[in-house]
């Protein structure tokens, strides 16, 4: 350990100036720095491959630097580890959760650090129950069985525990990566609640996400990182969503949902009063050859069981689809696909794309028997197509034999779609699009969709981001417990009166009058 920082810069909790980091021949960060101040809430933002992750990796003790300081309490740290950070305070709350699913949570929470039975080898599970309902209680109001499976527990389930075992170890500073990735509207604002109430009890927090309108609502200082440098260190306050997103990508946002203008054609999917019972009830409604639906609601709105059923993931009791003018039943994905449907999941990772397969293998995945010949693949074919869908949809790879797992999230929704241009499809379900991918590369699968509507495909969009619905839709369908309340030109309308339906505040209007 070296000498303190300078006078003044004791105020600082975190202080890292100029680091460096090389993989290979490639630079990840570029003399980049990060001042947080004790007690506060510290926003870092930055597209994919900016340099957030390696800043944060650094801090944790898993890369080393090649040049700069970590300052930590006003003390220089040489060489940080894993351990030396917990020991320092330093906690990791992460999106990906990195919990063991076999581990009970009791295990969980006391991984490395088990009481022990005063003068004995044994566990005290006794002292690790008191400890962790103690903890469980205060923070979040609640009991999580000491016995029950990781495997077991909710998304925010698992993310109470992560953050509960962090509280466990009075941490000086938190950091929460892309905490609400996973995360519905209500868990979110636990969340952020939880996040308040611990800077008021004087804890710093680093906050990293993609959602930027949850860097205005909770935080005092954002860090903005562009091409492994930080560009800007603003007060939140003084600052907006949209001149942050500027800096992120070092152009006008103005333009943050590209204009087009297509032809809107016949009828490509309608659907005639489809009703499964406790799920949604009476729905119709119709997407053209060249246009945009949009689809929200709430949780429990029936939105996301819409979507299942159209792709021939759970059935309907009643009702009609047609699909490209004939009536059309489907009992599996695999008769939607059949008729020329595609589905981009919200959960790309789990259900979209296979991480650990080449680009080139996901792009042709859903369509090989285009590029078969007499039973055999045709590899010549296979790989003109992917190099022009590469090309073409702008995915940013070393190549198509590049395994997707080493691919950003934008990128890898990319391919998610590319897979089903290569197949050819003619009606695209898209939820959620742009979950968990940066600002740049929103507006890159903006472009997209845009391009799809122009080849003259359907395009339905389900997304609770409403400035995106109506940025990019032609048409906006509200669902509220089950039904459509309300259709809305999107040219017409604006987020606040799309979120006025989407959650029932208008409804007690309506039954007064």
């Amino acid at each position: 350990m070296s000498q303190p920082s300078p006078q003044g810069a004791t105020a600082l909790a975190l202080n890292i100036r100029g680091a460096v980091k090389h993989f290979g021949g490639a630079r990840a960060l570029s003399g980049a720095s990060l001042a947080v101040r004790r007690g506060t809430v510290h926003g870092l933002v930055g597209q994919n491959g900016a340099g957030k992750s390696t800043l944060i990796k650094l801090l944790a003790g898993l890369h080393t630097l090649d040049e700069g300081v970590i300052e930590i309490e006003g003390q220089a740290q040489d060489t940080l580890t894993p351990h030396l950070a917990e020991e320092l305070g330093i906690h990791f709350i992460h999106q990906d959760r990195l919990l063991v699913p076999t581990f009970t949570v009791g295990e969980a929470l006391f991984l490395g650090r088990e009481p022990r039975i005063a003068g004995t080898p044994f566990l005290d599970r006794r002292a690790m129950q008191r400890q962790a309902a103690a903890i469980l209680d205060r923070y979040f109001g609640i009991r999580l069985p000491n016995s029950a499976l990781i495997a077991d527990l909710s998304t925010a389930e698992k993310q109470i525990v992560q953050i509960t075992r962090a509280l466990l170890h009075s941490p000086k500073i938190l950091v929460f990566d892309e905490p609400t990735a996973a995360l519905v509207r209500r868990e979110a604002d636990i969340l952020f609640s939880l996040i308040r109430r611990l800077k008021e009890e004087g804890i710093t927090i680093i906050y990293i996400s993609h959602y930027l309108g949850e860097i205005e609502a909770l935080c005092d200082t954002v860090t903005i990182l562009r091409n492994g440098i930080d560009v800007a260190t603003l007060a939140v306050r003084d600052t907006s969503a949209a001149a942050i997103a500027s800096l992120m990508i070092e152009r006008d946002i103005e333009e943050m949902f590209p204009k087009r203008t297509v032809a809107i054609g016949d009828p490509v999917l309608s659907v005639s009063r489809l009703s499964s019972p406790g799920k949604y009830h009476d729905i119709s409604f119709t997407v053209r050859r060249g246009e945009v639906l949009g689809v929200t609601g709430l949780l429990g709105s029936g939105a996301k069981e819409l979507l299942r059923t159209l792709f021939g993931l759970e059935p309907a009791l009643s009702g009609e689809i047609l699909a490209g003018g004939k009536a059309v039943r489907f009992k599996r994905p695999s008769d939607a696909v059949r008729d020329h449907l595609a589905l981009v999941p919200e959960d790309r990772r789990g259900n979209g794309v296979a991480l650990d397969l080449s680009v080139t293998e996901n792009t042709t995945l859903a369509g090989l028997k285009r590029f078969t010949r007499l039973g055999f693949l045709d590899p010549a074919r296979e790989r003109a197509e992917v190099d022009g869908l590469i090309e073409r949809l702008q995915v940013k790879t070393s190549g198509r034999d590049a395994l997707l797992r080493a691919l950003s999230g934008g990128n890898q929704q990319k391919v998610a779609i590319a897979k089903w241009l290569s197949r050819q499809s003619e009606i695209y379900l898209l939820d959620e699009p742009t979950v968990g991918v940066d600002v740049g590369s929103k507006v890159e699968i903006y472009k997209l969709i845009g391009e799809l509507a122009e080849r003259g495909a359907g395009v339905l969009v389900l997304s609770s981001d409403l400035a995106e619905l109506v940025g990019i839709t032609d048409r906006i369908l509200v669902l509220f417990r089950g039904r459509v309340v309300k259709e809305f030109v999107s040219s017409d309308t604006s987020p606040d009166a799309v979120l006025a339906e989407a959650t029932g505040s208008l409804e007690g209007r309506r039954h007064v009058g």
